[in-house]
């Protein structure tokens, strides 16, 4: 399930940071799966990565925004 920027933005900034972690750690186990060619859905990894990039960026964001 590909997230949308609208539901990020309407995240905190420590809920962004939590985010980033299962994001992360599912990016882990999506990459060890895949390894052991029990992965399914090939196409998933790039969608957490897309993800991760997605909260990162809008993390930044926030970060310009405060100063």
């Amino acid at each position: 399930m590909k997230m949308k920027a609208t539901e990020i933005r309407k995240m905190s900034a420590a809920e962004l940071e939590a985010k980033l972690g299962d994001l992360k750690k599912d990016l882990f186990q999506l990459r060890l799966q895949h390894a052991t060619n029990q992965l399914d859905n090939p196409i998933r990894i790039a969608q957490v990565k897309k993800d991760i990039a997605r909260v990162k960026t809008l993390i930044r964001e926030q970060q310009l925004a405060g100063r």
